[in-house]
């Protein structure tokens, strides 16, 4: 049975959600149904949408939003903050490790195989080390809430994490529009965001900076799901938003086009794929990049956030060996667990994942978005047939994981609250610290009994509180 974090088994108010049932309790179904349309009006306005590819008809779609808040009491935040900053610590830590000494493979915790053959392992990075020592500079760790309310960590998001935009939204609408709320609870700010961002990413600006660092948003372009996000990061951290065609190498510095020439850039948040970034190093028939850039980089003259060749820990196999990761790096045992996963890759996990198809998750190693998945007890025969013909043609490619019965928090429906499945993904911040940003986006499965929560599954989103103690 799901964990509901409003209610506990005898029907009373869990703590963290007291306050707001008793405002909730006195309020007009009408009015609140009205503030859900007027939320949908804010998001429209502000241009708050997502592409999704491969669809009929217009690809920009409204995130659904949902005005009852997700409420997460200090102690739960405290124990999910030092369990993401000990994962963070052991990523950056790994991934320094896999490029240079790879000591993690000699001692036969990691198999040599998994990074040598993984497509996201860059062997321009050997040998590299980025200012600071810092690869993954933005971090989305996503996670569930299972069994009897115990956070697990589902995946996490290295490379290029979205949605932080959605949080800081969300959080704006809601304050404008039940600004009694907040003056009820002592909620954690996350309005800081940005401008907690823009010094991170600063202070990792190369040792040839020799000024106040310049720092720019790379896109590839409005047409890429997340245009939104890159638009809004830039726009709110007060630097330009680029795309490749405005930058080129000029005198070993990468320099962006002005309306005075061309001028460098310290510090660059890409939100480029690693293939797209250097068509010189990568995919020669890229539009999304800047030539030579690479070069400039492993000369130590720009930094790029988040480091190429982060995309390795995204690897879904490579979250299976996060426990060992974790405790090869800080010499303790994984504060937040993972949630139990077969690796198709292995012989006795393959057989076991075939024979138990119709009860599992079954996700591609480099998957993301809710595509390329099987959900078992969802699918019908003739899915689970065709599904168990591609992990035998293709073992490595996929792992496993039990059905999750995720927690629920409540959503506003028509005839009051109803219990819907959720995750959260919180981001952290790293630099010469790691910064943990209270709250996350918490992405809601808005059909009844749905697991599903990405948007681009029908999912939607909420403001989540983290209550001060």
């Amino acid at each position: 049975m799901a964990f509901n974090e409003m209610l506990a088994g005898d029907g009373s108010i869990r703590p963290p959600y007291a306050q707001y049932a008793d405002w909730f309790a006195a309020q007009d179904p009408k009015g609140l149904a009205a503030k859900t349309l007027e939320a949908e009006r804010f998001f429209r306005r502000t241009g708050i949408t997502f592409a999704v590819y491969g669809q009929d008809g217009s690809p920009e779609r409204l995130i659904p939003f949902d005005i009852v808040p997700r409420i997460v009491s200090g102690a739960e935040w405290r124990r999910l903050e030092q369990g993401i900053e000990q994962r963070v610590i052991a990523l950056n830590a790994f991934l320094e490790d896999v490029y240079n000494r790879q000591e993690i493979i000699r001692a036969g915790r990691v198999p040599k195989e998994l990074i040598a053959t993984n497509e996201a392992f860059l062997p321009q990075m050997i040998g590299f080390r980025p200012p600071g020592g810092v690869y993954t500079h933005i971090i989305g760790t996503d996670i569930v809430r299972t069994g009897e309310g115990q956070f697990h960590v589902l995946e996490d998001n290295a490379r290029t994490p979205s949605g932080v935009s959605y949080m800081l939204e969300n959080r704006e609408t809601m304050m404008k529009m039940f600004p009694e709320l907040f003056a009820m609870h002592r909620v954690r700010p996350v309005e800081n965001y940005t401008t907690l961002l823009r010094r991170s990413l600063s202070a990792l600006a190369p040792a040839a900076c020799d000024g106040p660092p310049t720092v720019a948003v790379l896109t590839p372009g409005i047409y890429n799901s997340a245009y939104f996000e890159h638009s809004f990061l830039a726009d709110q951290m007060g630097v330009e938003l680029v795309e490749g065609s405005d930058l080129r190498v000029v005198d070993g510095r990468v320099a962006m086009r002005t309306t005075r020439g061309y001028k460098p850039i310290d510090v660059l948040y890409r939100r480029v794929d690693d293939d797209f970034l250097d068509p010189l190093t990568f995919r020669p028939d890229s539009a999304l990049g800047i030539p030579g850039i690479m070069d400039v980089y492993r000369a130590g003259r720009i930094t790029i956030a988040n480091a190429p060749g982060t995309g390795i820990v995204d690897d879904k196999a490579i979250y299976s060996y996060m426990p060992d990761i974790i405790e090869f790096y800080t010499g303790r045992k994984a504060i937040l667990e993972n949630v139990p996963t077969w690796r198709c890759a292995e012989k006795d996990s393959l057989a076991y994942v075939l024979d138990h198809l119709s009860e599992l998750v079954v996700k591609e190693v480099h998957g993301s978005g809710g595509y390329g998945m099987l959900v078992g007890p969802a699918a019908s025969k003739k899915e689970l047939a065709a599904f168990a013909k591609k992990l035998k043609a293709r073992p490595k490619n996929y792992i496993a994981q039990p059905t999750l019965s995720l927690s629920t928090v409540p959503i506003f429906v028509k005839k009051g609250l109803a219990p819907r499945h959720v995750d959260l993904r919180p981001f952290a911040l790293v630099s010469d610290k790691v910064k943990i940003i209270p709250g996350g986006l918490t992405r809601v499965a808005l059909k009844e009994g749905s697991l599903v929560v990405n948007s681009s599954q029908g999912g939607g989103t909420k403001d989540t509180w983290v209550l001060e103690d």
